[in-house]
């Protein structure tokens, strides 16, 4: 991508008060230019939140994951334009239909928020796909099938983990949007993500922005943390 690496680091807003992450935001914002909010801090701010981030002219991932029927998701979407969102989420699971109403709901209001798919949680491993889930397909092959999907309604690209990255590359071409969390820094934890990457694994394999959150948001140093994975996607 023709971007700046800290245009394509997304600083996962995972916390609990307006307060926490207007500190943040200040705080960071000259080291990324997305913040993730998702169902944890919006239940709790509501949109007010939405234009916190953009008072300092930052831009919004909305990690929405909305999974409904399409009128009530077309309807979601084009009112998460209307609060002034640069991306949004929802669950390829919803099907083609959903997916669709989705997109015609956001482009009625603004053209230009891309609208992603979440094939497969990072969390989720092929034995909980087989025995809880019931798919018969294995981790990878899933991920492609709802990618393809994905495509096919219009969406601009899919949230995936870079264990899928190069295949997924591959199959949709470099126009296809790859968003990618459960970026660990070396020497990072887990936590209960399973398929992990470094932020240079994940860009060499073809990820156009990655999503951070613990590492940063846990460290003793957020702003050297944020320097040194800005250092490690560059290099």
């Amino acid at each position: 991508m023709n971007v700046s690496s800290r245009d394509r680091l997304i600083l996962a807003l995972d916390v609990d008060s307006q307060e926490r992450a207007k500190a943040i935001v200040e705080k960071l914002s000259e080291f990324m230019g997305i913040f993730k909010v998702g169902p944890r801090l919006f239940t709790r701010c509501g949109p007010k939140i939405i234009d916190l981030i953009k008072e300092r002219n930052s831009k919004v991932f909305y990690d929405a994951k909305f999974y409904d029927i399409p009128s009530v998701v077309k309807k979601a979407a084009q009112a998460s334009a209307e609060m002034g969102v640069d991306m949004l989420t929802l669950h390829t699971l919803g099907g083609s239909e959903m997916m669709k109403a989705a997109v015609e709901g956001i482009r009625s209001e603004n053209s230009k928020v891309k609208v992603l798919g979440v094939t497969l949680l990072t969390s989720l491993s092929s034995r909980i796909l087989k025995e809880e889930l019931g798919i018969k397909k294995n981790l990878n092959e899933e991920i492609i099938h709802l990618a393809g999907l994905a495509r096919k309604a219009g969406l601009d690209g899919v949230v995936t983990s870079a264990w899928e990255l190069e295949q997924l590359r591959r199959n949709f071409g470099s126009d296809f949007i790859l968003v990618v969390p459960g970026i660990r820094p070396p020497g990072s934890g887990k936590n209960e993500q399973r398929r992990i990457s470094t932020p240079k694994e994940a860009i060499e394999k073809g990820a156009d922005f990655l999503v951070v959150g613990r590492p940063i948001l846990n460290s003793k140093d957020p702003v050297e943390t944020a320097k040194r994975i800005l250092k490690e996607m560059e290099s």
